[in-house]
């Protein structure tokens, strides 16, 4: 049995150590073969590292190391070529100065290594001079690599100044390349986000985006029906045991909690770092999403609570996944580069559309969690703790049970969080349902209007409206209980009269009418019919 690589992104160490290797060698065939500059996005965790330094080795010369896969018994001439590689994930970049001058260290770490003449203390320029100067000493054009191009924007989305100033530095860095395309043989860039590409690869208008190209939808990841081809017998020894079931259940929960990812909405991939993670640990867990998730992608779904109420069944062009401001970033695009949504359908028209949702329950459970921790500002096993309540609540029926929980989870949010609105409260509710494991849906189409929110079970619909009403401080309580019952009167007879529970009448479901009232993080009320 094969030894897992997790961790281990040195092609050279998995060969010859005899780790398990997804072969993905005839895509690398096909991108020496058809261009020179390429871009792929991909999210964190993914491959993309693996896949360079896979390119880096079919341009050693060494054609033994890939004996036994694609590109071995293909016509590609495994001539040597100078590789240059640089990791942006492991250069310094706190500051636009401090970014500079990692970049002048890690060229001349290079520069040093291969005894060049050169002096210069701008960036571009001994990125330039190096890649001429390999060109030379070697009589072949050079491979550049850039791994995580974009990682000194990311790590400053909190603050828009350092985030600009180091994309105007790396801009000039990376502006050099397309005016030395008589000395480059393959020019490979990757990175998590687009939403900078446009703007830092204005001036290489001949680089070749694959992200969403059919023919590299599986050039990273697991493709599922690779699963068993590679890892048959790491599920037969787990199934071995008693812990875990036999090896259909196995592999049909793999698929379940880490499958699912798409760039072409046909073929599906699995995230490999958590599947190397499973078969290492030996149970279920969220471990790409323990792995870290990015403070401004939470940051900006508390700052637009809306946006996260039209996650799911998002329809999106290509265009709008490509575009996106520093200063006005969207978080659908943002969660589709990151991970936490993909491609479920490809849509052909004018213009081409894709339908995202989240990849699996990995995802989906951890990033409902977060959310709602994130919202509330609980710690998230507190939050966790809530939802397994409320989920009791609703499959017993006892609402007065579910109303308790979330007053107390609602209680827990800072006053200098609250968002004295609507849609804030709608977000957390949705992410509650979500967390659940119920299948929710925001804002309903039937014929008399739209729902708030439907949540359906084996044998009961709760058809749920959510009111939102402003409330002074300093109110008596007899106010403050006018407004309640109001609202919720309100509410219900809205629910009645537009005739929301009409589309589950016959179902032979029990229905149950819900109006949920907040007045502020600590006063919730509810009526049920």
């Amino acid at each position: 049995m094969k030894k897992l690589p997790l961790g281990i992104q040195n092609f050279r160490e998995i060969i010859e150590e005899n780790y398990v290797y997804a072969d993905k060698t005839q895509f690398i065939y096909n991108l020496i073969n058809n261009a020179k500059y390429y871009f792929l996005s991909r999210p964190r965790r993914f491959g993309k590292s693996l896949l360079l330094d896979t390119i880096a080795e079919a341009f050693s010369g060494d054609r033994e190391l890939f004996k036994g896969l694609f590109i071995y018994n293909s016509d590609y001439d495994f001539k040597k070529h100078p590789v240059l590689r640089l990791d942006m994930s492991n250069i310094s970049n706190k500051t636009p100065k401090i970014l500079e001058r990692s970049l002048i260290e890690t060229l001349f770490d290079r520069v040093n290594k291969e005894e060049l003449d050169i002096t210069s203390d701008i960036p571009s320029n001994i990125f330039k001079t190096l890649i001429e100067a390999l060109s030379k000493k070697y009589s072949q054009r050079v491979v550049v690599l850039i791994d995580e191009y974009d990682k000194p924007i990311l790590d400053h989305l909190d603050n828009i100044k350092i985030a600009e100033a180091n994309r105007a530095v790396i801009k000039g860095f990376y502006g050099i390349l397309k005016s030395m395309d008589p000395f480059l043989r393959l020019t490979f860039i990757t990175g998590v986000s687009k939403f900078t590409k446009t703007s830092l690869f204005s001036e290489m208008n001949n680089l070749f985006d694959i992200t969403l190209t059919k023919k590299y939808a599986n050039i990273c990841g697991i493709a599922t029906e690779d699963l068993e081809r590679y890892f048959t017998a790491h599920i037969k020894d787990l199934a071995s045991g008693e812990d875990l079931g036999d090896y259909d259940r196995i592999r049909n929960e793999i698929l379940t909690w880490y499958d699912g990812y798409s760039w072409d909405g046909r073929t599906r991939l699995i995230n490999p770092f958590s599947l190397l993670s499973f078969f290492s640990q030996e149970r279920f867990s969220s471990f790409w999403y323990a792995s870290g998730t990015p403070t401004f992608l939470m940051e900006l779904i508390k700052e637009k609570p809306a946006s996260f109420l039209s996650l799911k069944n998002l329809v999106i062009s290509e265009r709008v996944l490509d575009t996106a401001d520093m200063r006005k970033i969207s978080v659908a695009p943002l969660l589709f580069q990151t991970g936490y949504l993909t491609i479920a359908e490809r849509r052909i028209g004018a213009p081409e559309t894709y339908l995202l949702q989240m990849p699996n329950f990995e995802v989906k459970e951890a990033f409902n969690l977060n959310v709602m921790a994130e919202l509330t500002e609980n710690e998230e096993h507190l939050a966790e703790a809530a939802y397994r309540k409320l989920q009791a609540s609703l499959i017993a029926c006892d609402l007065q049970s579910m109303l308790d929980t979330m007053r107390g989870l609602f209680a827990s949010i800072p006053y200098q969080l609250h968002i004295a609105c609507e849609t804030y409260y709608h977000s957390i509710f949705y992410a509650i349902m979500n967390l659940l494991g119920f299948e929710i849906d925001a804002e309903v189409s039937v014929s008399g209007g739209r729902i708030d929110g439907v949540l359906e079970l084996e044998d009961k619909a709760y058809i749920i409206e959510l009111k939102y009403k402003d409330c002074p401080h300093d109110i008596t309580r007899e106010a403050k209980q006018k407004i309640f019952e109001k609202a919720l009167a309100e509410g219900m007879h809205q629910i009645n009269e537009k005739g929301y529970h009409k589309k589950y009448a016959g179902s032979g479901k029990s229905i149950y009418k819900v109006v949920l009232v907040f007045l502020g993080r600590d006063n919730i009320e509810m009526v049920v019919e």
